[in-house]
């Protein structure tokens, strides 16, 4: 596809058909399909990079609500939900009533949860190290900021709408 110029962004109808190695979405969906496969390889099926996620969320705010892993994770609430019982029907999660407020629901990291964690964190930095290794360090932060700017400016935090994950 080499030599097409790029979709343009002034409100010109572009030709058809569209040359998807210029187009972000399917740059994006490529990229994802890249991290999984580079996910399992490195990390195994056993642990999602979402449910990764989780634990690591949870290792850094000790208990959280619901709600919160959703806001730290930007995932809606049916889905913190599904993955929360699949955490805690594998052990690696424990849900309970917040010590400081009993009227309050949490998730925490059971014993079982941060060892895996503890087991996976190497593989899956190892994730991202492939993933931008063909990268120099100031291009890596720059996909990073791109991408994080993208994401700010088409998905609102905290939004409650399926299919919103970032992680």
């Amino acid at each position: 596809m080499q030599g097409h110029e790029p979709l343009v962004h002034d409100g010109r109808v572009p030709q058809v058909p569209i040359d998807l190695a210029h187009h972000t979405g399917f740059l994006v969906r490529r990229a994802q399909q890249a991290h999984l496969a580079v996910w399992a390889r490195e990390v195994g099926t056993g642990l999602t990079n979402v449910q990764f996620g989780v634990l690591n969320v949870l290792a850094r705010l000790g208990d959280a609500s619901q709600r919160e892993l959703g806001d730290a994770l930007d995932l809606d609430r049916s889905t913190v939900a599904g993955l929360v019982a699949r955490l805690e029907s594998r052990g690696l999660v424990e849900r309970g009533r917040a010590p400081a407020d009993r009227r309050r629901n949490v998730v925490r990291l059971s014993p079982e949860g941060r060892d895996t964690l503890a087991r996976h964190a190497d593989a899956a930095a190892r994730v991202d190290t492939a993933l931008t290794a063909s990268l120099s360090d100031a291009e890596r932060a720059s996909l990073q900021r791109l991408l994080t700017k993208v994401l700010d400016a088409t998905t609102p935090r905290g939004s409650d709408t399926p299919g919103t994950a970032r992680s």
